[in-house]
């Protein structure tokens, strides 16, 4: 990514709000597991109670990831229609002359076939591109290449 705020998609976005309420939820369910500063028994409770709390730690750290995302996203705006961003929608032809049009997204969502991830090697390619531009990458059957034909703001997710 460019290292400034990235947009995300909708679809990227709601995938991240459902996380955050799942995580949100396991975390409740971790932390009413803890003593809460009572003495705890023997070695295998204490044991177990650390666990617990490294558990309860590292739910905090995906949360606040997430949560630090979604405020990026925010921040952000809408992708620009200039450059490929995450949450553009891209129109490449490929040298075969098939056209191509794709979502730059940074979550994988589930059966959505003209989703490229960011960090896949078309979408790393492609981030930062303007139309009008050739990108060449390695993909399952080798080399290829395809020309950006347009770049589009939020696409269907």
């Amino acid at each position: 990514m460019t290292g400034a705020p990235e947009p995300i998609s909708a679809a990227g976005r709601a995938a991240l709000e459902r996380d955050l309420a799942d995580l949100r939820t396991e975390r409740a369910s971790v932390a009413a597991t803890l003593q809460g500063g009572e003495e705890v028994g023997d070695r295998a409770d204490q044991a177990d109670e650390l666990q617990r709390a490294d558990a309860l730690d590292q739910l905090d750290d995906r949360i606040a990831g997430i949560e630090g995302r979604l405020r990026e996203a925010a921040v952000a705006g809408e992708p620009s229609t200039e450059t490929v961003g995450v949450g553009s929608t891209v129109t490449l032809r490929f040298a075969d002359d098939d056209e191509l049009t794709v979502r730059i997204g940074e979550l994988a969502e589930e059966l959505d076939p003209d989703l490229v991830t960011a960090d896949s090697p078309l979408g790393l390619v492609l981030l930062g591109r303007r139309a009008g531009e050739t990108v060449e990458y390695d993909a399952p059957g080798g080399r290829t290449s395809a020309v950006v034909l347009s770049i589009g703001g939020r696409g269907g997710g």
